[in-house]
């Protein structure tokens, strides 16, 4: 009864994890979860006082299908602003969140024989979507002694004649690493005189705390040609659950291709919440976001020094987003198993590293408060020393 493609899906890893910890604290269980993707702040006043003045309004109705006209342009020059990147408002599509933007993407540009460049660990969702609009996942492997980035050598061997894009975040779910605009074109050398889309998936933009975050399709003006920019407003702004994500490419083709997709799929998406991101893209909300980045920094480094303290766990200390990407092979390499017992008999919640197609790791949000970390690393280690 059931298509070929939704069988080849697997659910969520983060999602059923961040799922079953909920309903075991329903129960009465002491459960601490730091597997969700999500900040633990409120949405910023100013943005939520928009939304109000769009209901008061009556801006309830249906929009264009990329988005109303003021919202693009606020993406435009935010860009513009922030990145360096000179995209005209029809270059720009607004989504369902970056999820949606990325479905549409694949669906639109990828088919049966293509093959997609994937850096490993990764979001569990890229593969997905690649074998859902029928390519193959070609894999990069990193490790922690690499610090979780690709080099230009291993882009070279990975690509053939099939290869049509290559999946770069910065900075990255799930280790936070940050490539530096040297590394940057370095890879875009390797893919000079090539075909060869790069979808930059920059999310984590805003959460950068050392160095300095580049955007992938500033690096020149051939790799702005080929790069299609995702973001959105989720996890920087906390705005998790109002779904927006935008998308931008100079390529019109694909641009119209991804517009006339989402036109018979979810129209636009809500009309309230693209008053409230113009709001949150064109600063009015930077106090709020500078002081969300400065308490994940502080919850970084707190963190990173309470696991490196285990002579059996190790992590090193990323750059970006809010997540740590910790070494358990001292332990054990079966990460699955290890998250598991966890859950079930000290009440962690934590994403084991198959997921994201590394194995030996596990990954630890540390978007929560600091009491929580310091009490769910504590039961970490507790564990460790009895596995």
């Amino acid at each position: 009864m059931l298509t070929k493609r939704v069988q080849s899906l697997s659910p969520s890893l983060t999602i059923a994890i961040s799922t079953l910890a909920a309903e075991l604290k329903a129960e009465g269980k002491d459960v601490i979860s730091f597997s969700a993707g999500e900040p633990d702040f409120g949405t910023p006043e100013v943005i939520k006082d928009a939304a109000k003045k769009a209901l008061d309004a009556n801006f309830t109705g249906y929009t264009a299908v990329p988005g109303i006209p003021e919202v693009l342009n606020a993406v435009k020059e935010k860009l513009k602003r922030d990145n360096n990147l000179d995209y005209k408002a029809s270059d720009i599509i607004i989504s369902n969140g970056a999820k949606h933007s990325l479905f549409n993407l694949m669906q639109a540009a990828i088919q049966e024989g293509d093959e997609v460049i994937i850096p490993a660990p990764y979001w569990v969702t890229y593969p997905e979507l690649v074998t859902y609009s029928g390519g193959t996942s070609v894999f990069i492997e990193t490790s922690d002694e690499t610090n979780f980035k690709i080099t230009a050598d291993q882009l070279k061997a990975a690509i053939t004649p099939k290869t049509k894009a290559l999946i770069l975040t910065t900075p990255s779910n799930p280790t936070g690493a940050v490539y530096s605009q040297a590394e940057l074109e370095a890879l875009a050398e390797v893919l000079k005189g090539t075909d060869i889309m790069v979808i930059s998936d920059e999310m984590y933009e805003k959460l950068v705390y050392d160095g300095k975050f580049t955007a992938v399709a500033s690096i020149s003006d051939d790799m702005f040609a080929r790069t299609i920019t995702v973001n959105g407003l989720s996890k920087s702004v906390a705005m998790t659950g109002w779904r927006f994500g935008y998308l931008a490419t100079p390529n019109s083709e694909l641009i119209a291709a991804m517009k006339k997709l989402q036109s018979q799929s979810t129209s636009n998406i809500n009309s309230i919440t693209q008053h409230a991101a113009i709001v949150a893209l064109d600063g009015q909300a930077d106090d709020e976001i500078e002081m969300m980045r400065q308490a994940f920094s502080k919850r970084r480094d707190l963190a990173v020094a309470l696991f490196n303290a285990s002579d059996k766990l190790s992590v090193i200390k990323p750059d970006g987003a809010f997540y740590l990407f910790v070494n358990i092979k001292k332990v054990t390499n079966d990460s699955m198993e290890f998250c598991k017992r966890l859950l079930e008999e000290k009440g962690i919640a934590l994403v084991p590293g198959l997921g994201f197609g590394s194995e030996g790791y596990f990954r630890f949000s540390f978007a929560t408060d600091e009491e929580s970390i310091k009490e769910g690393i504590k039961r970490v280690i507790d564990f460790c020393e009895t596995y």
